[in-house]
């Protein structure tokens, strides 16, 4: 069986990846900070006949990322890697004249040091796989300048460009930067307060990465609603 680790895994979109994975029959290797919530995030997930390992810890720490690599050795390998887990810099967010530089050095250790660092740890591995293939969470405030997104946009930014510098450097692997578009989740909400735009579930977002592994597109920056809009307009062309 394919072996995935997920960071940020207990809730919102990790948690939607990981029981599609478990659902075509990947073991996992789940990440989150918080042990409780990631423990029944995990619960039933090996009811697919899939093998899961849940790790309470946080991404920043390079023991636990060594933890969560060794993991994945346990289950024979690593074929894929999603550095999913996120941090915001300042909740609610604010304008960069009120940024902290301590929330922002935090969004950086988080979105950009530690997802290096676990590519770092994962590669021997990853260059082990056939299909070895590493996906970047990205948002669309790496490229869009959104008030008071500004910190944590520059951090996906330069995870944007960790990614593309991966893919050159590292052509036997798939690198992917996802953008996966407007979400419902406990970090839109930590950013944005009463917020009740109706926002799309998560899972909504899940087709467009099962597409990159499908049909392991080539490296570079993608858009999940995108690649979902585009999958079913092929579908529908071939129905006629």
């Amino acid at each position: 069986m394919p072996v995935a680790i997920i960071t940020g895994a207990s809730k919102g979109l990790g948690r939607a990846l990981a029981g599609a994975l478990a659902q075509r029959g990947w073991d996992l290797v789940l990440d989150a900070r918080t042990g409780p919530v990631l423990q029944e995030a995990a619960r039933g997930l090996d009811a697919y006949g899939t093998r899961v390992v849940a790790l309470a810890g946080d991404v920043t720490d390079a023991g636990h990322r060594a933890d969560l690599v060794a993991a994945a050795g346990g289950l024979g390998g690593l074929d894929l890697l999603v550095n999913n887990a996120s941090a915001l810099g300042a909740e609610p967010l604010v304008r960069l004249a009120e940024l902290d530089l301590a929330g922002l050095r935090a969004a950086l250790e988080t979105n950009v040091v530690a997802a290096l660092g676990l590519v770092q740890e994962a590669l021997p591995l990853l260059r082990e796989s056939a299909a070895g293939s590493v996906v970047m969470v990205s948002s669309d405030a790496a490229v869009e300048a959104y008030e008071t997104w500004g910190g944590y946009g520059a951090s996906k930014a330069a995870l944007d460009r960790l990614a593309a510098v991966l893919g050159v450097e590292e052509p036997g692997l798939r690198v992917w930067a996802v953008d996966p578009g407007d979400m419902c989740t406990d970090l839109y909400a930590a950013a944005v307060p009463g917020d009740d735009s109706g926002r799309p579930e998560p899972s909504e977002a899940v087709p467009g990465f099962l597409r990159l592994l499908d049909e392991r597109l080539p490296a570079g920056r993608y858009s999940a609603p995108s690649l979902t809009q585009a999958s079913a307009g092929a579908d529908a062309g071939a129905a006629r």
